[in-house]
């Protein structure tokens, strides 16, 4: 299948890997195919995305919303009377000095830091029904458009960000027809 990939296609599906690396994902999903689209200037899903008013910033703010608890986290559990640091006594007095440092997610092992990173189910669902949408399209290819269609279709969390931004599947599909007879018109 990515042998039909544009190359920028592949560029969003490299980016889509950064992205979940720095976000210390251990797989690709599809908010990370999303973001990736943004990070790949000038292609069609970008006139798609700007066509149905959903803004860049509004989409890395709802994917950063996705992110499990973090250190900015420590206030919100004080409120339900859960003191981190005093977790983190209790553990050490009961483990040893430094035990939550040496925890394989502390160590980052058990990631997928180097080399390839594995895709989630919905990810695949997505790039698998981007084909499905070039060849409904009748293109021989699959490009960001087809992404983004197939990010649409997939159920998952970008078609989720998506859908609340306002992007809809059959209006996305017309504009891309529209779009890709422009090019072959000029």
């Amino acid at each position: 299948m990515f042998e039909r990939f544009t190359d920028k296609a592949r560029q969003v599906v490299v980016a889509a890997q950064e992205e979940s690396r720095s976000q210390g994902a251990e797989a690709i999903r599809t908010e990370h195919l999303l973001l990736a689209l943004y990070r790949v200037p000038d292609n069609l899903a970008l006139t798609v995305l700007a066509g149905h008013g959903v803004d860049p910033a509004d989409v890395r703010a709802d994917v950063d919303a996705l992110r499990p608890l973090g250190p900015s986290d420590a206030d919100a559990l004080a409120t339900l009377g859960i003191d981190l640091d005093e977790v983190r006594r209790h553990v050490e007095d009961t483990f040893g000095a430094g035990a939550l440092d040496r925890t394989r997610a502390a160590s980052g092992r058990g990631r997928w830091f180097a080399g390839h990173v594995p895709v989630d189910r919905s990810a695949k669902k997505a790039l698998e029904l981007a084909l499905r949408e070039a060849l409904r399209c009748t293109h021989n290819y699959i490009g960001c458009e087809h992404l983004l269609l197939g990010l649409l279709h997939a159920e998952g969390s970008a078609q989720t960000i998506l859908l609340a931004r306002g992007a809809r599947l059959d209006t996305a599909r017309i504009m891309v027809e529209e779009l890709v007879r422009g090019r072959r018109a000029s």
